[in-house]
This record gives structure tokens, sequence and C-alpha cells, in this order.
């Protein structure tokens, strides 16, 4: 029985050929050669014979250690380490064919030396049976890759290219750069929808602290259910990851717990979707004790939707004598403890929300009608409310800057007081676990008396994004409100350049342009929206009192001697209607 010794892509390979790549491992380097000529025939007559590329890791004392087979077109190159300071050479160089002829090195072999951090990489190409021309690279100080010339088969210098292994040697520094606190990660993206959906994943990326090295677009009718974008694209975004030394790859729409243990597998980083990017965005950006709760109960319940379907093993946790039977496998353990850390969080947040309830029914004892800012994220919102209040919260030009809502008290001149507050922003695909963690910080938009949807007016996706904004807020139940449109960063527009929301406000936060015109619309949609109504309840009719008091704002409760007098603001629409059902006797209107 054949002792199996070659790996990568052996099926479909005669006992006679496997025979021989086995064999490879007999070979031994005398001392001072780097690339015998003998082994550089016998590797292209192996390679022409089963049309498939060869890689060969050799020791620095001339062993042979490893023959993996490939394709056609590529070998998988396997991560062999001699040493175990994964900052230096790896003290193994590894010679692979090309079966095109074609022996200079691609982007991927040069990503590979830098990555797996070979003592060099070689590559031979081959055509009809014999060695055609070799190139070799070596990396230098800093670690980047020098490349010598392509050189005919015969013409190998074997003892200037061990010399520069052992100059490599000396000049990689011990530090990887990995290790550098101010490295960003290289990310690739993937989308099937369109660009503009990738460019917006990319700023959501960049904003989340990567470098976006490519973004990639494949055209498919719908995701696979194995790879997301076919099996066939994947090992292609495998080589481009590669060639590109991406650290991870992010994909344009939420995966399956089976897409990404499969993509992970087969591309050999980590593997990221939309969904647990915005995520991890909004891990960094909450501030206060409520946003960094909502945003860790969207984190668990993402995860438990995304725990591995199957473990390698799901071996039991305990083990040993009175511990033996059925126990509790990794994945029900993992589940157990997400299910009690989310019922945790819910209380914790639970109490927030009382608390934020007693401060919404002191606002409205007050009589302080309020007014949302709402918008897609990047909109200026923050911006905005910093130019009408002077609140000084921060806002930056990137994408989910703020997420906590922060209220203010404005008090326009000539005008009734109201609380201006602004709420965490809009995005295509906002994940739904999201939308149900925030909730409570979402109902501002809800409960406000009139919204103020704010708009980029200098994005080119302006109508896309002002459409996703108003289905969000049909999710939420928050489009029956009276509304003001506000078109934001009119500054960066030309005054004559016409613009789809013919009816929105132009305004700029940043050099006040159109303020003033601002509040004196939301005045106008305060006083529209709401009036104020006087109920004299007799004392026979007592019970009206719990059914009406909760319609609207209570302004002032006295008793008399018939019975009480209740005055309320609430909307038109509202009042109009206890007029009709209650009568002129107990519903008084203040046109």
């Amino acid at each position: 029985m054949r002792n199996i010794l070659t790996g990568g892509n052996i099926s479909g390979l005669r006992d006679s050929v496997l025979a021989r790549l086995d064999e490879l491992y007999d070979l031994r380097l005398e001392e001072g050669e780097y690339l015998p000529r003998a082994l550089m025939q016998l590797l292209a007559a192996l390679s022409c014979d089963i049309n498939r590329e060869i890689a060969l890791y050799i020791t620095r004392g001339g062993e042979v250690v490893q023959v993996t087979v490939g394709t056609d077109r590529d070998v998988e190159l396997t991560d062999y380490r001699l040493r175990r300071n994964a900052a230096r050479l790896s003290g193994v160089r590894c010679i692979h064919t090309h079966p095109d002829g074609d022996g200079r090195l691609s982007d991927v072999d040069l990503s590979a030396l830098k990555m797996i951090r070979f003592d060099a990489m070689t590559a031979v190409g081959v055509r009809a049976g014999a060695p055609t021309n070799v190139q070799s690279a070596f990396l230098q100080e800093g670690g980047e890759p020098s490349l010598t010339d392509p050189l005919p088969w015969y013409a190998v210098p074997d003892g200037e290219w061990l010399e520069h292994i052992r100059l490599s040697d000396r000049l990689v520094g011990w530090e990887m750069e990995e290790t550098r606190p101010d490295r960003k990660e290289r990310a690739v993206l993937m989308g099937l929808e369109s660009m503009e959906s990738l460019e917006e994943l990319k700023r959501l990326a960049e904003s989340a602290g990567a470098e976006v090295a490519e973004c990639f677009l494949q055209k498919r009718p719908r995701p696979d259910t194995a790879f997301f974008v076919g099996r066939g694209r994947a090992e292609e975004l495998n080589r481009d990851c590669q060639a590109l030394e991406a650290d991870l790859c992010v994909f344009d729409d939420e995966l399956t717990s089976v897409q990404v243990k499969n993509l992970e597998q087969l591309l050999g980083i980590r593997v990221v979707d939309r969904t647990a990017l915005i995520l991890d965005l909004f891990a960094q950006r909450a501030s206060s004790a409520e946003g960094r709760l909502q945003v860790e109960l969207a984190q668990l319940k993402y995860r438990s939707a995304h725990l591995p379907g199957q473990y390698s093993a799901l071996s039991r946790q305990a083990g040993g004598i009175g511990t033996r039977g059925p126990g509790e496998s990794r994945l029900e353990l993992d589940r157990r403890r997400i299910r009690e850390r989310v019922t945790e969080l819910r209380q914790r947040l639970d109490e927030l929300e009382k608390q934020r309830a007693l401060r919404r029914r002191s606002r409205e004892k007050a009589g302080i009608p309020t007014v949302a800012l709402v918008g897609y994220t990047n909109a200026g919102k923050s911006s905005l409310l910093n130019a009408l209040t002077g609140a000084g919260v921060y806002a930056e030009d990137r994408l989910f800057a703020t997420l906590d809502a922060v209220s203010r008290r404005v008090e326009p001149a000539g005008a009734p007081p109201f609380l201006l507050t602004d709420t965490v922003g809009f995005i295509r695909k906002l994940p739904h676990d999201l939308v149900s963690a925030f909730r409570s910080t979402l109902e501002e938009a809800t409960l406000a008396d009139v919204l103020v949807i704010v708009s980029d007016g200098a994005s080119p996706d302006l109508v896309s994004q002002h459409d996703t904004v108003e289905q969000v807020l049909r999710d939420l139940g928050a489009d029956h409100q009276p509304r003001v449109e506000v078109l934001n960063k009119c500054d960066l527009l030309p005054p004559d350049q016409p613009l789809p929301l013919h009816q929105a406000i132009r305004v700029s936060a940043k050099t006040g342009e159109g303020l003033t015109t601002l509040l004196r619309q939301i005045t106008a949609a305060l006083m529209d929206a709401s009036l104020p109504v006087t109920l004299s309840i007799p004392f026979d009719r007592y019970g009206l009192l719990a059914t009406l008091r909760p319609l609207g704002r209570v302004i002032s409760e006295t008793y008399t001697d018939t019975g009480t007098e209740l005055t309320l603001v609430m909307a038109r629409e509202d009042a109009e209607q206890l007029v009709r059902r209650y009568g002129a006797d107990i519903v008084q209107v203040s046109l």
C-alpha cells in the first residue's frame, strides 16, 4: 500500500504518478544548491504530465518537507514554518511550477511570500515536459519582496540566490507588521446588488477603521446557498484576497452561518457580512450606558442566529467519573449563555425605558412639544442640532458618528419653546436586530409632534436615501406626524441647481443659511399640528377622564363645583373627532 505523503488536489491522479510525486521526499539537495537543473526537469515532466501546478517546500538543509499539487492555474500554498517566531523567515523556500510556461511570479505568489514569510518564492515555467524560465523573490527590510529578473531555467545562480536568503534573514525586522498598533485591517468588499451599495459599504468599512483594498461586484439573480457568490467566484476571490493581502472579506448582504463557514475555509481569512459590520460600528460609537446595552443585545441576537450550524465535534463539556452522560453540547451551552445574557440585558433596558417614560411624562406635563430630527446617516442631523441649539454634541463627517438620542430646548423668538431631539441615523438594510434593540431610542421619532426629515443635499443618492428613511419610518409607525423636509449641506451646491425634493428647505448647518426659515417652518408645523382643547367633565361622567387624558399633553387640570376641567394639547383631527363624539358642552376647542 502506498504511503500517502503528497497533498492538495490529488484526486484523479494515477497511482504511478502519485508514487513519483512521493519519491520527491527522498531528494536531498547538496550544500550550495538552490534549485538543481535535474530537479527542475523532473518537476517539469511531472507537472506537464498531470497539467497541474506542483509546489515543493525545501529547508535550508536541502530537505523536501512538503509536496502539494494544485490545479492548472494555481496551487494552495501551505503555511509551513520551521520557526516558532512568526516575525522571522520561515526557514523554508517554496518552489512551484507554472504549467502555462510563464515562470514569472504572480501577485498571489508575492502575497504568500509576505504573509507566510518564506525564505524565498520561486516560480518555474514549464511547457511540453520541459522547464522554460525561472523567477525568484526574497523579502527585504520592511518585509517587502524584492524580485529577480526572469532567467532561463539553466541559468539559475544557486550561490547568489542562497546568499539572498542569508541577507534577507538579517534584514527582515523582528516586529511583524500585523502587531503595529496603527495598522489598519485590509478589507476586500463583495456584493451582488450595485456599485452604489458597495460604495456605501466601503464608507461603512472605513468608518469602522478598515482600509478597503478593492471592491468586487458579482452579478447573480440570487445568492448561492453555500458560497453566496458561487464556488467558482469564491475561488477567484481567494486569489484576489491573497494578491491584495487582505485580512478580511466583507459581504454586502447578511450571510448564513453555513456561508460564513464555507467562505472562511476557502478564503483563509475572516469573513463578515454587512450586518456584522454595522453592529461592530455601533459597538465602537456607543457611548452612553443605554447605547452600549442596546448594541450588546443586538450583537447577541445576531450571534445566536449565526452560531455555526455544526461544530466539527459536538463534544460534551464535562468528563470523568460522575459526569458522564448526555451532558450539554458546546452549541447548546453557547445558546444557553446567550439566552441568559439577552434576558439580563432586556431587564436592564426595561428599567432604563421606565426612566425614559418618566422623563417623557414630565415633559408632557410641562406642555413642551417635541420635534425629532430624522434622516439618513451622515446627513448632518447632529450638526443641525448644534447649529440650532448650541448643544455641542459630537459631529463628524462619517457614518453613524453619533448613536445616542440627544434633546435640547429651543426657544424661537416670538413662539413657544419646543424640544429638538437628534435620533440615530438610518441606512439601507438596517439590521432587524438593531432596530429591535434601539426601538426605545427610535420611539423618540414615533412620539414626536413634528418630524424634521434631514437629507444630504450633496449626496448623489439623495432620492434613494430619502426613500429608505420613509420606509424605516413606516416600519416604526412614525409616518403620521406633520413633517418638515430639509436639504442640508446646501453650501456644497450651486444656488440654482434643481433638486428632487422641491418643497424642502435648503439649509446649511455649517454656514447657518436657511436656519431662520427652518425655525419658522417648525413653529408653523407645531401650531398647525396641535391645538389646546378644554374638556369639562361633570361628576356623573367622571369615567371619561381615564379615557381622554392619554389623548394629549396635559396643560392644566382644575376641579370645579360641577366637575373637572382638563386642558390638553392634541392633534387637530383628534380634537375634531372628540367634538363630534361628545359634543361642544364637554369639548371646547380653542381655534
